[in-house]
């Protein structure tokens, strides 16, 4: 039942060199996560609030770009803004796997040179995809998983929440509906 769920921005870049530019001659798309909300489930309020985190991550990653930051800079901003924003199922927000554990994943990948760096199963880390940087960037591997993935992120430094961080009642109560409608133990 484990949902894959960060890397929840897919951030295409067509990135000039980089300096801050007059006129931007990049783009930015990034998408909000798996899943399906109804929109006739949504009242207004709520689809002003999707719409404004969408935002804030469109404007995190692009300003990174405007000061000339790097295209990996600039998706790590906009999707860390998405892992902060319980609306979403990345980070803060994640859905629960069957045993009520938000267990956290995130991928990256340098166009550049193709290197990757990849995350799963993160329970305390407050930041997966700079896990996934991480691994890229400061390690000879490609993929770290569950308490070495752990170990390696606190081990650079990056910050460490407790579990409990990550928990939102909405996707609780998911989890807790979805089992039942199952038929299958409640955790």
């Amino acid at each position: 039942m484990k949902q894959i769920m960060t890397a929840a921005a897919a951030l295409a870049l067509l990135a000039t060199p980089a300096v801050a530019q007059e006129t931007p001659r990049w783009s930015l798309a990034i998408h909000g996560g798996a899943g399906v909300i109804e929109r006739a489930s949504l009242t207004p309020e709520r689809d002003a609030a999707y719409r404004a985190g969408l935002q804030a991550a469109l404007d995190a990653g692009s300003a990174v770009l405007a000061q000339g930051g790097s295209s990996l800079d600039a998706v790590q901003a906009a999707i860390q803004s998405l892992e902060d924003n319980p609306l979403f199922n990345a980070g803060r927000g994640a859905v629960f796997t069957a045993a009520g554990k938000n267990e956290l994943d995130a991928a990256v990948m340098n166009g550049a040179d193709l290197t990757a760096g990849a995350v799963a199963g993160l329970t305390r880390t407050r930041h997966p995809i700079a896990a996934a940087r991480a691994v890229m960037e400061q390690s000879p591997h490609v993929m770290l998983i569950g308490e070495g993935a752990e170990s390696f992120a606190a081990s650079v430094g990056l910050e460490q929440v407790d579990p409990g961080f990550f928990f939102t009642e909405s996707r609780w109560q998911a989890l807790l509906k979805a089992l039942r409608d199952k038929g299958l133990p409640l955790p």
